[in-house]
């Protein structure tokens, strides 16, 4: 059927209403719509978004196809609530030129569960010496306005200075990994008591720091966006907020772990712990809520990082970094932030759906629930509690540090254009 009523959901978490959905397109929204030749949807008790848009996630493909392609990363996404997801650009050959966008864009647009936007990588194989093509990468087929050496810092800069520069001229942002590479080699872990009790190579917050000041003094100078990839410490939130109080031109992303999990957990040498940024301190985790909530950070980003059973099943030193997300990021933001009161759902929508589409230009994405809008849509059942099975997940890969985690709320429905690509918790 081209239409379908949703009925009784709560609209951003408000008061009930029928939204009714006519091809690919929000058609009205208000109580006691007719169902009259429309497919209904009974959603009494459940939370109606837009679409989620995740900035930062890796689909893997071209080149590493026993963690992710598009397919199965898309449709992660869909069972996750998202409409849209930006592919980072550390795939094998390295997503720097033109080519290799438009492939990532085009094999989004064969799949269909969700829009996919490539990032483009900031330096010629993510190395950090030359620029690549990011005009031609932003004038191809994929419009790349996002670019990125996520994964590894654009530490030189001289480098980072023309990025920042060559991209103002088309409205385009730069996304840094901040990490100086020198004050973390051989680094296991966020650098503190527990690194030290447990012999381990110590991360220091002020690797992430003063790439952060560095980065935000530059794009005030150029001025051109910056964007800070997930945004782990108390110390970067400071900087961060002392940035846009002088009107600098900064965005920031938190993952949701690093909303949820500290630096504890990794007492027990489980490798799906190893991340990069590194788990902290729960006052970090503490100081990254209070900054999502008061708009310091401005978005949710999943940084859904698979790998294959073998990367991550072996000792913790030799074990890839990187947490699949996508699947579960909704319900550790409902853990985090709505149950314990520092966001309302409205909110929620602002920072994992209008925001990142503002940032990276995600046409017909983040969009007001109301008539005339894109049907971009999930709904949420927000009373449900379950625990986290990695082996009904859509990825490919399983490296969750959430398997036999209880966790609030399941996405049970999620519309793209209109058309149903998850119905009462299954992929169509």
């Amino acid at each position: 059927m081209s239409k379908i009523l949703i009925r009784g959901a709560k609209v951003l978490g408000g008061e009930p209403q029928d939204v009714l959905i006519d091809g690919a397109t929000i058609a009205q929204v208000g109580a006691g719509l007719p169902a009259e030749g429309a497919e209904v949807v009974e959603a009494g008790g459940k939370v109606l978004l837009p679409g989620l848009v995740d900035l930062h996630t890796h689909l893997r493909e071209p080149g590493r196809e026993d963690s992710e392609t598009v397919l199965t990363g898309t449709r992660a996404a869909a069972s996750g609530g998202y409409t849209a997801v930006f592919a980072m650009a550390n795939t094998f050959p390295v997503a720097d030129t033109a080519g290799v966008v438009e492939q990532v864009w085009r094999l989004g647009k064969e799949h269909g569960y969700c829009d996919v936007q490539p990032i483009g990588a900031v330096t010629v194989g993510l190395e950090g010496k030359k620029l690549a093509e990011l005009g031609a990468m932003h004038e191809s087929a994929a419009g790349v306005t996002v670019f990125s050496d996520d994964g590894k810092c654009v530490d030189d800069a001289v480098i980072m200075r023309r990025a920042l520069e060559y991209v103002k001229a088309f409205g385009g942002v730069v996304a840094q990994h901040a990490q100086e590479p020198r004050l973390t080699e051989g680094a296991q872990m966020n650098e503190g008591i527990v690194s030290a009790e447990l012999g381990l190579g110590g991360w220091p917050a002020v690797a992430e720091e003063s790439i952060i000041a560095r980065d935000v003094l530059l794009a005030e100078h150029v001025g051109s966006r910056v964007h800070i990839c997930h945004l782990s410490t108390a110390g970067s939130v400071e900087i961060v907020r002392w940035a846009k109080s002088r009107g600098i031109d900064v965005t920031a992303e938190v993952t949701p772990h690093h909303l949820l999990l500290t630096d504890e957990l990794v007492r027990t040498y489980n490798p799906v712990y190893k991340v990069n940024p590194p788990l902290r301190t729960e006052r970090d985790v503490l100081s990254l809520r209070e900054a999502l909530a008061d708009g310091t950070i401005d978005i949710v980003a999943t940084d859904h990082a698979p790998h294959p059973h073998e990367d991550k099943d072996c000792e913790w030193a030799a074990a890839a970094m990187g947490m699949v997300g996508l699947e579960t990021a909704l319900s550790v933001v409902q853990e985090t932030m709505v149950d314990t009161g520092l966001l309302d759902w409205a909110g929620v929508a602002e920072r994992m759906s209008a925001t990142p589409a503002r940032i990276g230009q995600a046409t017909g994405h983040g969009r007001p629930v109301s008539a005339g809008e894109p049907a971009n849509l999930t709904l949420v059942d927000t009373e449900y509690r379950g625990s986290v099975d990695p082996a009904g997940f859509a990825s490919r890969s399983r490296n969750t540090p959430y398997e036999g985690r209880e966790l609030p709320g399941r996405v049970t429905h999620t519309w793209l254009r209109g058309k149903a690509t998850l119905v009462d918790g299954k992929l169509t």
